[in-house]
């Protein structure tokens, strides 16, 4: 799958990770590797609930009340409720949001609005909380927009669940841009050809799945295949690739170049897809050593997998998994 230049992916994210001066104490919570590293990039579309819904910087905190699964917003120093204007919010907000084809959004941690997951849902007797909550932004956010890839700035830092996400925004992008050319059966068969590496080194039973799913192209309605396509190759990259999926997918690359390369050249990559497996070297070892072996001797189907580029080298990411 061959593309014609980087893409310039459009993402959400909480305003204060840009350094904009919105949180509740006027402050900010600008994260180096949003605004250093993924800026280049990125058109950012940042979005602040609390400061857009007009509470002003700085205000009155905030925290989730009561249920877990469907908690209300309150600010208790001056026992307000604002889980309905918050909701309100919401929906005009994300109305506006579904018409910038978004590829992703990145959320600030722990927030009563914008946290993901694990966020404080206070007691209504006010003793105690417990770490159950979505925050009410995050929560309509996902539900609105569930194939979009969303994560947390705090689990950025771990550096697999970075991979992951990043790899999710950019197939995110090549999926909406397919999606919306106007796609022929073929142009799905084209697309998923071009993953199925990808897909293997996921998730192998999504990969015989959406498989089998596109071998019906010809034969069943096509929009509602593609929607069901879409949702299952989203789902699927959300799994995490350990090194035993990376593995096979590296011994299957291994075998295109079994008859192509002499037996000292093979019985190196095998030691560095070995090194590997084994977590002495990081992934992109091996991955450019098949690369080299594939420049020599080019291989079509090899050449379209996005596995081999699936986002920029320049951001190093399989440098560091």
């Amino acid at each position: 799958m061959t593309d014609t230049g980087p893409p310039r992916l459009r993402i959400g994210v909480s305003s204060c990770l840009l350094g904009e001066k919105v949180r509740y104490n006027g402050g900010h919570k600008r994260d180096a590797f949003v605004v250093d590293t993924l800026s280049a990039w990125c058109d950012w579309v940042p979005v602040c609930p609390e400061f857009e819904m007009g509470l002003g910087a700085p205000r009155e905190s905030l925290r989730l009340v009561g249920d877990p699964a469907s908690p209300r917003l309150l600010a208790p120093a001056s026992d307000t409720d604002h889980t309905a204007a918050m909701k309100r919010f919401n929906a005009a907000r994300l109305a506006e949001l579904a018409k910038l084809d978004l590829h992703g959004f990145i959320l600030k941690k722990d927030s009563p609005t914008c946290g993901l997951s694990r966020v404080r849902v206070w007691h209504e007797s006010g003793g105690g909380n417990e770490r159950k909550g979505t925050g009410l932004w995050a929560r309509d956010l996902t539900a609105k927009m569930p194939l979009l890839p969303v994560e947390e700035e705090g689990r950025l830092n771990d550096l697999v669940l970075r991979e992951n996400f990043i790899e999710r925004v950019f197939a995110y992008y090549r999926w909406t841009r397919m999606r919306a050319s106007r796609p022929r059966p073929r142009d799905l068969v084209r697309f998923h050809t071009g993953f199925k590496l990808t897909l293997l080194s996921h998730s192998p039973k999504h990969y015989r799945e959406l498989g089998r799913l596109v071998a019906e192209a010809g034969s069943r309605p096509l929009k509602p295949l593609l929607d069901t396509y879409g949702e299952r190759f989203m789902e699927a990259l959300t799994l995490r690739a350990t090194r035993a999926k990376h593995t096979n997918v590296l011994q299957h690359l291994q075998g295109f170049l079994k008859h192509h390369i002499d037996a000292g050249d093979r019985a190196e990559l095998a030691r560095r897809i070995a090194e590997y497996r084994q977590g002495l070297v990081p992934l992109v070892v091996p991955l450019t050593l098949l690369q080299h072996h594939f420049r020599r001797h080019p291989e079509a189907w090899v050449e379209d997998q996005v596995y081999l580029n699936p986002y920029p080298s320049e951001l190093m990411l399989r440098n560091q998994v």
